[in-house]
């Protein structure tokens, strides 16, 4: 807070009320969205091998289905970060729950192939926005604790592939996948029932200059969590920061904006669309770390994916390479349900233990440290292992590369603007997809051709290429307030 002028940032108001009632509830809703992806991501691992001895498709049909969820994730994470930028976090994950329920829905009834391959783009699409729910929550959190909520919030993360999990071993054996698809829908409709409760962000709200509308929702969060809010009048931090870097006899020559003349600069070129957007991203003080983030989120997707659908392969392929001897559908089906399942709560170590170094080690040395050892489980899988092995060593991997995932999650939120943070964590996120696209052509392909070894040895440099790529980024963002501007 600032005394001297009686005024005070949305992060004074936060660090005065701390972490209450109110970002709890944030906490819920963006946590339903997590789980929604979650799931809708997790059912391709089963979804893709009962749909192709169902209808008798090829691998590389088999591939597409994921593939196109992939693209419409792209496309999504893209656009959702503009319409998240430029209307509102709320608008931004509006149209996300909407797509995705609606079609996640539909896409149960798929009556050829063709069909779900346009629905689960479309699904897709939706699933772009969940990059939007995450910058909404990150900017109602107090900036000494951030990375531990958000830690806390990639837990419904794994949430989520547990339940999906434990769904498909329930409903597929008995019900199939349509009745899969349908279950696994049922998130992204709770997020449109409660969505009449949910509030822009203050932060967002204060960059637009709609300050007084900042102000009555900085007054619930301060009613619900029984705090209060520090004395004066709340000014964006844009301005706070200008306040701080602007000597005072240089501002007096300034024409003073009108009171409708709010928005900042960045704010009127924000409002042209993407192109501005990117312009930002690119420019001279964001490019370095603009493409190096891009680089850590393509190899955490390529390597997160496929690793998961590395399990679903080398449960139902493996044996067909080293055997030669078919085995009955039901008995790969169970070994499928339980090595999914048991890989899933790798993910409850991999974020206990990014909990514990996010903020004592940083960032960036956590990111590369986990990715390095996920390179090491994943090593002797060049080599075909007993199926024991094989599950433990899958096990560590996806610990290591969850870790990492959440991690990238809270560092690219922390490095942008709030004037463009939706649209770079979007459009960073889009470039992850792109990795998502290629691993089910690897791990599918490669792996049915009797190619273990080389999809490793991939899935090996890539890995190793986004840890090293960690090492080079710029900026260590732990305990770094937020900013407004590109500084």
């Amino acid at each position: 807070m600032r005394e001297d002028s009686a005024t005070f940032t949305v992060d004074d108001a936060f660090l005065s009320m701390r972490f209450g009632k109110f970002q709890a509830l944030v906490l819920a809703y963006a946590g339903m969205g997590w789980v929604s992806e979650a799931m809708e991501m997790m059912l391709l691992s089963f979804v893709g091998p009962s749909v192709r001895m169902e209808w008798k498709l090829s691998s590389y049909e088999d591939s597409m289905i994921t593939s196109a969820v992939f693209v419409g994730m792209l496309l999504g994470a893209y656009s959702w970060g503009i319409v998240s930028d430029n209307y509102g976090r709320r608008m931004g994950f509006l149209f996300t729950a909407l797509l995705t329920s609606g079609a996640g829905f539909l896409s149960a009834f798929s009556p050829n192939y063709l069909c779900l391959v346009s629905l689960r783009f479309i699904v897709g699409m939706g699933l772009g926005g969940g990059p939007v729910l995450a910058s909404w929550f990150l900017e109602f959190v107090p900036s000494p604790n951030r990375g531990y909520w958000m830690i806390v919030f990639s837990f419904f993360w794994t949430i989520g592939t547990i339940l999906e999990a434990s769904l498909a071993w329930v409903v597929m054996p008995s019900l199939g996948w349509r009745w899969l698809l349908v279950f696994s829908s049922a998130p992204s409709f709770l997020l449109l029932l409660f969505y009449g409760f949910v509030p822009e962000s203050p932060r967002y709200l204060c960059m637009k200059g709609r300050t007084a509308d900042a102000m009555v929702v900085l007054e619930s969060m301060a009613k619900i969590n029984s705090a209060t809010l520090p004395p004066g009048l709340l000014i964006s931090n844009h301005k706070a920061e200008l306040d701080e870097t602007i000597d005072p006899s240089e501002e007096s020559p300034l024409v003073t904006r009108s009171k409708t003349d709010t928005a900042t600069d960045e704010d009127v070129g924000s409002n042209i669309g993407g192109i501005s957007a990117l312009y930002k991203l690119l420019s001279p003080k964001l490019i370095r770390s603009t493409l190096l983030i891009w680089m850590v989120f393509f190899g955490n997707a390529f390597a997160y994916y496929g690793i998961v659908l590395l399990t679903t392969e080398l449960s139902n392929d493996h044996r067909d390479c080293t055997l030669k001897e078919l085995r009955s559908i039901q008995t790969k089906d169970v070994n499928l349900y339980g090595d999914v399942f048991i890989t899933s709560f790798a993910e409850v170590p991999g974020l206990l233990l990014s909990a514990v170094i996010v903020d004592r080690v940083g960032r960036k040395l956590s990111m590369a440290g986990l990715l390095f050892v996920s390179c090491i489980f994943l090593l002797p899988l060049i080599f075909h292992q007993e199926e024991a092995l094989t599950t433990t060593l899958l096990f560590g991997a996806r610990a290591c590369i969850m870790g990492s995932f959440t991690i990238i999650y809270i560092y690219a939120p922390e490095v942008y603007p709030t004037s463009v943070r939706a649209t770079g964590v979007g459009i960073a996120s889009s470039v992850g997809r792109i990795g998502g696209i290629i691993c089910p052509l690897v791990a599918v392909g490669l792996v049915h051709g009797c190619h273990q070894a080389g999809a490793i040895l991939l899935f090996e440099s890539v890995i190793l290429l986004s840890g090293l790529a960690t090492l080079f980024l710029p900026l260590e963002t732990s305990g770094r307030a937020l900013t407004d501007s590109v500084q």
